[in-house]
């Protein structure tokens, strides 16, 4: 079985979940996908009223060939979805978890 391009489907992913934060039209949600570098992310940024709006809930890396998710406030969990679309666990890293913590999850320790 060939090995998944997890830039492509992270990049895919984060788009999909672009369309859910489409709906408010008073934040602009800007992808960010920086390739080169492998660091991608969705933000959300405006105003509401004389309150700024700066948000990043989805932010994930790929570096030393594995997913490292570092903020995921999506309500499906973007770890799962990854599993769903055929990544092992053994490539996702939740590194919004401490290293200690890691330990006791099904996904890469690192």
């Amino acid at each position: 079985m060939e090995k998944p391009d997890y830039r492509q489907l992270v990049k895919d992913l984060i788009k999909e979940h672009r369309t859910y934060l489409l709906q408010d039209k008073s934040v602009e949600t800007q992808l960010i996908f920086d390739d080169e570098y492998g660091h991608y992310q969705l933000v959300k940024v405006g105003w509401n009223q004389e309150q700024r709006i700066y948000a990043c809930p989805i932010h994930v890396d790929v570096k030393q060939e594995k997913i490292w998710i570092q903020r995921d406030f999506t309500e499906a969990g973007i770890a799962q979805q990854l599993v769903q679309r055929g990544v092992p666990k053994s490539a996702i890293v939740l590194s919004f978890r401490s290293p200690f913590v890691r330990q006791f999850s099904e996904f890469a320790i690192v």
